[in-house]
C-alpha cells in the first residue's frame, strides 16, 4: 500500500468519525438556551460588572453551558426604564432588572422597605430581608412574572451642590429621588423632590433641573456624579434614611418552558443565593467608590445623631400615611412594617 493510499484511507476514516461526532455536538448546541437580560444602567456600572455579569456566568457554568444569559445594558432593547417590568411580562425581554418604584403605586407592599428609616446601612442585610419578605408576601404582587430575586441596596446618600448638614440646608433644594416614598420623605424634610430614573440624573444636573440626587455610592461612578457635585451627606448607622428596592424577574412562560434541568439551575441561583451575590456592588464596591470620592477632595458629611433623630421624627408622618393608605388598598401595612423591621433586625444580627 502506497503512502498516498494510506493517507486517503486515514482521511476517510477521520471524516467518518467526524460524521459520528458532529451530530452529537450539533444536538448539544441546539439544546443550549440563550436568555436576554435587559436593564437600564451602562455596562461600566458596578451592578452590571459585579452582580449581573457574575450571576449570568455562574448560571452558564452551573448548567454546563446549556443556559446562557446575554445581557443588554443601557436599555439597548428599547423602551424606557419604567417599561422594563412590562417587557418581562410581555416577553420583549426574557429577564429584566428594574425598580418596582419606577411605576409609583403599582407595587404597594414592597414599598414598606422604602419607608424612611426602615432599611439597614448594609446591603447584605436588606437583600436577605427583602427576599424573605417577598417569598412570604409578594407572590401576588409579582404574579405576572417569575421573580428570580427581590432585594434592596444599602445606605443611600444625598449628593448635592450645596452641603447638607441639617434639615434646614435641604429647604427648597431640588433633589432627585428614585421611588415615591423616598420623595415623600425628602418633601417632609423640606426639599423639593424630583422623580426620575437614574440615567437621567447627569443631564438634569447639568441643566439645573435638580440640585442633587439620592443614590447609593455604587452608582456614583457610572453617573460621574462625583464630578458634578462636591458634597455627599450620609446618615449615621442603622436604620438609614432610605433604600430603593429592585427585582430581577423573568417572563413566566419562558421560565415554565425551560427543561426541568435548566429550571433547577436557575432556581439554585435565585432567592437567597442570588441575594448574597447582589449585595456585592454595594457592600464591597461602595467603600471603594467612597474612598475615590474622598481622594478627589469632595466633602463627605455625616449628620449628627441628634440631627438624625430630628429627621426620624419629621418623616414619621410619611410612614403613618402609608399605613393608613394600606388599609384602603386592602392590606395590613402596620403588620407588614413590623415584619419588615423584624427581618432587617434578623439579618442585621449576622453582620458586624
Amino acid at each position: 500500500m502506497t503512502d498516498a493510499t494510506l493517507l486517503r484511507r486515514r482521511s476517510l476514516l477521520g471524516a467518518g468519525a467526524a460524521a459520528l461526532v458532529l451530530p452529537g455536538l450539533a444536538a448539544r448546541a441546539q439544546d443550549a438556551v440563550t436568555l436576554r437580560l435587559h436593564h437600564f444602567l451602562p455596562a461600566v456600572s458596578n451592578v452590571h460588572r459585579f452582580f449581573l455579569q457574575p450571576w449570568a456566568q455562574k448560571v452558564q457554568a452551573d448548567s454546563g453551558g446549556k443556559l446562557r444569559i446575554q445581557i443588554f445594558p443601557a436599555m439597548q432593547l428599547g423602551g424606557a426604564p419604567p417599561q422594563l417590568y412590562d417587557q418581562a411580562r410581555d416577553g420583549v425581554a426574557d429577564i429584566i432588572w428594574t425598580l418596582p418604584g419606577n411605576t409609583p403605586g403599582r407595587f404597594p407592599r414592597i414599598e414598606v422597605f422604602e419607608l424612611p428609616f426602615v432599611a439597614h446601612k448594609r446591603a447584605i442585610v436588606n437583600c436577605g430581608a427583602v427576599q424573605e419578605f417577598a417569598e412570604r408576601h409578594l407572590r401576588e404582587e409579582f404574579r405576572e412574572v417569575h421573580p428570580i430575586l427581590v432585594w434592596a441596596h444599602g445606605e443611600g446618600l444625598i449628593h448635592s451642590r450645596r452641603p447638607v448638614r441639617t434639615m434646614e440646608d435641604l429647604n427648597g433644594m431640588k433633589i432627585r429621588f428614585p421611588s415615591r416614598l423616598n420623595g415623600e420623605a425628602l418633601r417632609a424634610l423640606g426639599a423639593a423632590p424630583v422623580g426620575m430614573p437614574v440615567p437621567q440624573v447627569p443631564e438634569a444636573l447639568s441643566q439645573g433641573v435638580i440640585d442633587g440626587a439620592v443614590v447609593p455610592w455604587e452608582v456614583v461612578p457610572a453617573l460621574r456624579l462625583q464630578e458634578m457635585v462636591r458634597n455627599h451627606t450620609e446618615v449615621p448607622g442603622s436604620p438609614t434614611l432610605y433604600t430603593a428596592t429592585f427585582i430581577l424577574a423573568m417572563n413566566r412562560a419562558k421560565y415554565d418552558g425551560l427543561p426541568a434541568e435548566l429550571r433547577a439551575v436557575l432556581d439554585a441561583n435565585s432567592g437567597q443565593a442570588a441575594a448574597r451575590m447582589a449585595a456585592v456592588p454595594w457592600d464591597e464596591r461602595g467603600p471603594i467608590v467612597e474612598a475615590d470620592v474622598r481622594r478627589r477632595g469632595n466633602e463627605i458629611i455625616v449628620i449628627t445623631e441628634e440631627e438624625k433623630a430630628r429627621w426620624m421624627r419629621t418623616t414619621r408622618p410619611v410612614t403613618d400615611a402609608w399605613v393608613a393608605q394600606s388599609r384602603e388598598r386592602g392590606f395590613d401595612g402596620a403588620m407588614l412594617l413590623a415584619e419588615a423591621q423584624e427581618l432587617v433586625a434578623k439579618y442585621g444580627r449576622s453582620v458586624a
